[in-house]
């Protein structure tokens, strides 16, 4: 798919997506969970309907009700999980694209005695699993990867020992996944010692669903982790996902830098990680206002916007959207964390860098700093999505202000995460071409 984004002003008002880490980790407690399940507002993004699939072949029996049909796009109202607990259907389960989806299913996929192969497609065969290979041996589970990538082959059951010490410097994901197999199987005695926890905020959202669920973990400082006695067990579970502040983030800056517009469907008390881009915007003096409807973002009168700092250590998703922001922006804007993009879908620094340039936008990377020169001219160009669904929103975003059309190869990338992403910017008054 090429899209091609014209510049221009946006106006009114538009429901963020459905959260996916928020989905998929739903999805993942309604398999753990012994009885039924419903999930209201479920995403359909490519990760949300991967999750979905592996659910079913982990066991777990998938309703979808009241779903709509527009434009060939599916959305379904509610999904009802009908659940016994892990029980694989095959020898094999795929996780498509998502790498929280493979670190997560993997531990809980090993509670079974059943050998099955995990698999997955596109840039996740080359995003790194080393950490089942040094962990799952500690755990009682047999693995055979492709010298740390993927597929692997497993083979439990997983077997909870005392105290384990787990590496939490390369993706919070992985501990997501011990957390969640470990509260299933009722390890009252066990305790996971966490060794440089980095996306602390993803861990709260995980505690968040898993106590929706009625399993209770505590922490002492995000470095010890233990489990409590599940709550009485209920049968009926209903569970609501959350906007999506990651897909989010790309109309917040929309909205402050061609606004303005009203951003609806977010919890201001949300535990994701990416609702810091609020201090981003906050830092960048875009115009925010909220009401009891919505957020209020970017100004009619055009708020002069100045250059910003920001520590997105901990929310390295939003490097994408800021970078738009920063490209509107005068003078040079910081964002610290370079060092969380490598195992991305693409290598992000140097992939923003590498097309923000053909927008006439200067990136340079500094050790675990990204500066990025704003405030010039955006240029008329055509950019490539490297297969990446947030660099080809934030090339979508920055369009908006460019001195002509921005078009957008390999734009289907945003299916991944945020499918209606174009249709949401043209219900805002955005001029998108699709081909």
């Amino acid at each position: 798919m090429i899209a091609t984004v014209y510049p221009g002003k946006l106006n009114g008002a538009q429901v963020a997506p459905a959260s996916k880490s928020s989905m998929q980790r739903a999805c993942a407690a309604a398999l753990l969970h012994v009885g039924q399940t419903i999930i209201s507002n479920p995403g359909h993004s490519n990760d949300d309907l991967a999750a979905i699939d592996v659910i079913q072949k982990l066991g777990a029996q998938v309703e979808i009700k009241n779903a709509s049909n527009i434009n060939g796009v599916v959305t379904p109202g509610a999904i009802i999980v009908n659940s016994k607990g892990v029980k694989p259907l095959g020898p094999e389960m795929n996780c498509g694209e998502s790498g929280l989806g493979i670190r997560m299913f993997t531990p809980i996929a090993a509670l079974s005695t059943q050998s099955i192969r995990i698999n997955g497609k596109g840039s996740l065969v080359k995003r790194p699993m080393h950490f089942f290979d040094e962990i799952f041996p500690a755990l009682g589970v047999k693995i055979q990867s492709q010298n740390g990538f993927l597929p692997i082959q497993i083979q439990g059951p997983l077997k909870t020992p005392k105290t384990i010490t787990v590496d939490g410097s390369l993706s919070s994901q992985f501990l997501t996944g011990l957390l969640m197999a470990y509260a299933a199987s009722g390890a009252q005695d066990a305790t996971i010692k966490v060794l440089d926890l980095k996306s602390k905020p993803y861990i709260n959202l995980t505690l968040d669903v898993l106590n929706a669920f009625g399993w209770k973990v505590q922490h002492e400082n995000y470095e010890l982790f233990s489990f409590l006695q599940h709550e009485p067990f209920k049968e009926i579970i209903e569970y609501k996902v959350e906007g999506d502040w990651s897909g989010a983030a790309f109309l917040l800056v929309a909205g402050a830098i061609a606004g303005p517009i009203k951003v609806k469907g977010l919890q201001m008390h949300s535990t994701q990680a990416d609702k810091a881009v609020m201090q981003a915007l906050q830092n960048a003096n875009v115009a925010i206002a909220l009401d009891a409807d919505g957020i209020q973002i970017g100004s009619a009168e055009g708020t002069a916007l100045r250059a910003f700092e920001f520590d997105a250590t901990d929310c390295p998703d939003l490097f994408p959207p800021l970078v738009s922001l920063a490209s509107v922006c005068r003078g040079v804007s910081e964002i610290k964390g370079v060092s969380r993009l490598a195992h991305k879908e693409s290598d992000r620094g140097l992939t923003l860098q590498t097309e923000f340039a053909k927008l006439g936008i200067q990136i340079d990377l500094e050790g675990d700093i990204m500066k990025i020169h704003g405030g010039g001219e955006i240029k008329e160009a055509t950019v490539f999505s490297q297969h990446d669904h947030r660099i080809a929103m934030a090339c979508g975003v920055a369009a908006l202000k460019a001195n002509g059309p921005v078009t957008i190869t390999e734009a289907e990338a945003i299916n991944k995460s945020y499918t209606d992403f174009f249709d949401h910017l043209v219900q805002l008054g955005g001029k998108v071409k699709i081909e």
